[in-house]
């Protein structure tokens, strides 16, 4: 059973439908940057696009409006590493040390690398010592590490990425019966 015809059916409660549903909607659609600046917001999509690429697609899973949402309505998850800032403050240092990188590497900005060029950028965020002075304040690992998560996080949210793995967990009504080991309810594939 596809998402759409699992969304479609009782098996799934109005909230999570509704919530769904939207972001179907939403894939695809125009999205002006409510938090970030236009350059930064830009940047994301880039970052966004190397960590999560998804050629395959058509119509790419939107991964940065979601983090920008989430910013600009000062949203959190409620917690945070010590070692970085609020995430408002993390996400603008952060994005910015991502440009440092790119121009210390390339002499250029991220989004007019190479897409090899840019996953070397990524990987020296990820790494122990990115250079420029943004990492000198800012911890690059739980930077690039919150990053990723929220990314993961937001890819596996929407419909499609949960079709891909076999996910039907959403389907939250009338309640999972059958838990025991390679036991599937009759609406899961």
């Amino acid at each position: 059973m596809t998402s759409q015809e699992l969304l479609s059916s009782a098996h799934v409660s109005a909230a999570t439908r509704a919530a769904l549903t939207q972001r179907l909607a939403d894939t695809g659609a125009a999205y002006t940057p409510q938090f970030l600046a236009p350059e930064a917001y830009g940047l994301l999509e880039a970052v966004a696009a190397r960590l999560f690429p998804q050629p395959e697609r058509p119509v790419p899973i939107p991964l940065a409006p979601a983090i920008d949402q989430r910013l600009a309505e000062g949203r959190a998850d409620g917690w945070r590493y010590d070692a970085l800032p609020p995430d408002r403050e993390a996400y603008r240092l952060g994005l910015g040390g991502v440009q440092e990188i790119a121009r210390a590497l390339f002499n250029a900005d991220f989004e007019r690398l190479t897409t090899s060029q840019q996953d070397e950028v990524v990987q020296a965020l990820a790494g122990p010592n990115p250079p420029g002075t943004t990492w000198q304040t800012l911890n690059a690992g739980r930077f690039f590490e919150e990053l990723l998560a929220e990314l993961t996080e937001t890819y596996y949210a929407h419909p499609w990425a949960q079709d891909e793995i076999g996910y039907t967990g959403y389907a939250d009504l009338p309640a999972w019966t059958r838990i025991g080991l390679n036991e599937k309810e009759p609406r899961e594939a």
